[in-house]
C-alpha cells in the first residue's frame, strides 16, 4: 500500500516540463537558481525533499546552453525513492539532451533522450534498445518545458496544448485558474494558479501548479490528487 504514492507522484512533479513547441521562443531571461522543496503527505508530514536548479554556460564563439536539474529523495521504512533528472537545452528552451535515473525501492531505471532539431527526431536509448520518435525543430524535455512555462507566464502567456516527451510521448494541456493565495510555510502568498492535464500512453494525470508572481514566476507549490489524498511539493523558504 505504501508503494503506490511514490510510483504515481514523482512523474507529475516533472511533467509540467515535457513538450514539443512548434517555433523557437525568445532567449531565456530566467535566473540561475537552486530551489528547495518539501514533498509532503496529505497530512502535511514530510515525505522527503526535492531540489530544482538551473544554470547557464557559453563556450567561446558558441551559443548559450542551459542546464536544468531536478533531484528527489523520499521514502518510508522499507521503500525509498531517488530520482535524478538532467536537461541540456539552448537559450530558447530547445532541448539537446535529457537524462533520467530513478530508483523506486529495488527497481532502477536509466534512460536518455537525444534531440536532433535538423531531422526533427528524438532518439531514446542506445544500441539494440534504441528507438526514434518524431519531433520538431524545437523539442522540449520535462525540465526545459517547466522553465519555458515560467518565462511564458512572466510575459502574460500560457503555452497551448502540445505533444510532450518524457521517455514516451505525452500530451499536456495547461489552463489558467487565475490568482490564488496559498500558504508557503505559514505565510500566505499570491500565486498564478495553473491546472495541468497530462495524457500518456496508458494514463491521464491531473495536478495543480502555483507560481509566485515574482519576475521569474518561481514554482511555489504543486498539488497532486491521488486515491490516498492530495500530495504536495512545497517551496522551502
Amino acid at each position: 500500500m505504501m508503494k503506490y504514492p511514490f510510483v504515481k507522484i514523482t512523474a507529475p512533479f516533472l511533467f509540467p516540463a515535457l513538450v514539443l513547441f512548434a517555433a523557437p521562443v525568445a532567449e531565456s531571461t530566467l535566473p540561475n537558481e537552486t530551489l528547495h522543496y518539501s514533498v509532503n503527505w496529505p497530512s502535511g508530514l514530510s515525505l522527503g525533499e526535492a531540489t530544482l536548479s538551473a544554470s547557464s554556460s557559453q563556450e567561446a564563439n558558441g551559443p548559450e546552453r542551459m542546464h536544468f536539474q531536478f533531484d528527489l529523495d523520499a521514502g518510508v521504512p522499507g521503500f525509498a525513492v531517488s530520482d535524478r533528472f538532467r536537461s541540456a537545452a539552448s537559450g530558447s528552451f530547445c532541448s539537446a539532451e535529457f537524462q533520467k535515473t530513478t530508483a523506486h525501492g529495488s527497481k532502477r531505471v536509466s534512460d536518455k533522450e537525444t534531440f536532433d532539431p535538423g531531422s526533427g527526431t528524438v532518439t531514446r536509448g542506445s544500441g539494440a534498445g534504441q528507438s526514434e520518435m518524431s519531433a520538431n525543430s524545437c523539442g522540449k524535455d520535462a525540465l526545459a518545458f517547466l522553465y519555458f512555462v515560467r518565462q511564458e507566464l512572466s510575459q502574460g502567456r500560457l503555452p497551448p496544448r502540445q505533444t510532450v516527451f518524457f521517455g514516451a510521448p505525452y500530451e499536456i494541456r495547461l489552463e489558467s485558474a487565475g490568482t490564488e493565495s496559498v500558504k508557503i510555510g505559514t505565510k500566505p502568498v499570491d500565486t498564478d494558479h495553473v491546472k495541468a492535464s497530462v495524457d500518456g500512453p496508458s494514463s491521464t494525470i491531473k495536478f495543480d501548479l502555483f507560481f509566485l508572481q515574482d519576475k521569474a514566476r518561481t514554482l511555489a507549490l504543486v498539488r497532486v490528487p491521488l486515491s490516498l489524498g492530495t500530495f504536495s511539493m512545497e517551496l522551502a523558504k
